[in-house]
């Protein structure tokens, strides 16, 4: 089976003209967030992977996407109601997007932490679907929805969507994530996995103090310090033990 040749549902996010914002707000100043306010993103087609260190902005740019998008920042459709505690940041609001013009993709947005909620609300709906959810695993519910809804040609968002998966479950998330790669669909994950990050062909942007990079697999920071533990375990952890975690 050979990769779609359709262009990527979007193109680029980039400051929004003329939408003042506060530069000395939390959110505004995550270098990867600052980097996006002052130059832009170019998204590229089939399967990309921001990568960092907790509060190195990955959440918060998913969040941003699903916003200027038009999807709910809790997850789901653009349709979707479903709300608890606001919690993300107003970047969406300082960005733009840049779409390829033409008929408006299918899109969705899944995140780990919010999936218990958003079970009960996608029960809740009429005729639905998707009213087993609570009657499966966490893991096995995520993979389910997410197999009903990233469904060919589209833009999809995930926020760490291994949170709930074992080994093998996120070998199939990596097996589903390619075949939406060579359906045309865009996908943007956020993610700690260097199983998920190992996809052949897919992008990764790394996000750190530096701002944003792309990266190989190989020279990805997570995936040496996975290496470095894997090889020697036990030095490893009583390195972490008696001095914090290793920098």
């Amino acid at each position: 089976m050979t990769r779609s040749s359709a262009p990527p549902p979007i193109r680029r996010i980039e400051p929004a003209p003329d939408v003042p914002y506060d530069r000395n707000a939390w959110w505004a100043k995550i270098p990867a967030v600052a980097a996006v306010l002052e130059h832009g993103l170019n998204l590229p087609a089939g399967v990309t992977f921001l990568v960092g260190e907790n509060g190195s902005g990955k959440s918060t740019l998913i969040e941003a996407l699903a916003g200027v998008h038009g999807l709910n920042p809790e997850g789901g459709s653009r349709g979707a109601m479903h709300s608890t505690r606001v919690t993300e940041s107003p970047l969406a609001d300082a960005l733009r997007v840049i779409r390829t013009p033409g008929k408006r993709a299918n899109s969705y947005f899944l995140r780990a932490e919010t999936m218990h909620g958003f079970y009960t609300y996608l029960e809740g709906l009429p005729d639905s679907p998707d009213h087993d959810l609570h009657d499966r695993s966490h893991g096995e519910g995520f993979l389910t929805l997410l197999e009903r809804k990233f469904r060919g040609f589209g833009f999809y968002l995930m926020d760490e969507p291994e949170a709930p998966l074992s080994f093998t479950s996120t070998l199939r998330l990596t097996a589903h994530l390619d075949t939406l790669r060579l359906a045309g669909a865009q996908v943007i994950v956020a993610t700690h996995s260097p199983l998920l990050t190992a996809l052949p062909g897919a992008t990764i942007l790394e996000l750190g103090d530096h701002g944003i990079r792309r990266v190989t697999w190989t020279d990805l920071e997570l995936t040496n310090r996975w290496r470095l533990f894997l090889a020697d375990p036990e030095t490893y952890l009583r390195r972490t033990l008696n001095s914090g975690p290793p920098r």
